[in-house]
């Protein structure tokens, strides 16, 4: 028979402020993604295609597509958010929700389109490279 865990008020006091931090880095993440979307979107089918991760026929369309998703997941209530990044949770131990919702989209739809000849590397390699460019992003509007 398992053990029966009674979780007192320090931890549930902990554990609420550790899930308030997420929510508000998440919301931090999501507003700065939504201020420099043109920026970041560029910046990011340059490193996928400059990394070797994106074989194109057209960087611009590459660029638009993500420009859209990032526009999506701007307006996307948690429930979509989490549902989009579900399969890919466990990638890393503790994911940046745009770059995982980013290589979730990737990895499932961008692969699909009819401008993307081919999609290279792991799921990994294309989280990290997105992530790579999301802290840039970030770090940019920490400056300003």
């Amino acid at each position: 028979m398992g053990k029966t865990f009674h979780v007192g008020n320090r931890e549930s006091k902990l554990l609420s402020k550790i899930e308030s931090s997420r929510e508000k880095e998440k919301r931090e993440t999501i507003s700065a993604v939504k201020e420099q979307i043109d920026t970041y979107s560029s910046r990011l089918a340059m490193k996928l295609i400059e990394n070797g991760l994106i074989e194109t026929v057209s960087k611009n369309s590459i660029q638009e597509q993500i420009k859209k998703n990032l526009e999506t997941l701007c307006k996307a209530e948690d429930f979509e958010i989490d549902y989009q990044i579900a399969p890919y949770r466990t990638l890393v131990s503790s994911p940046n929700i745009v770059s995982l919702y980013i290589t979730a989209f990737i990895i499932e739809k961008l692969v699909d389109h009819r401008d993307v000849v081919d999609i290279f590397g792991g799921d990994d390699d294309i989280y990290f490279c997105i992530q790579k460019e999301t802290t840039r992003l970030l770090a940019d509007g920490d400056a300003k």
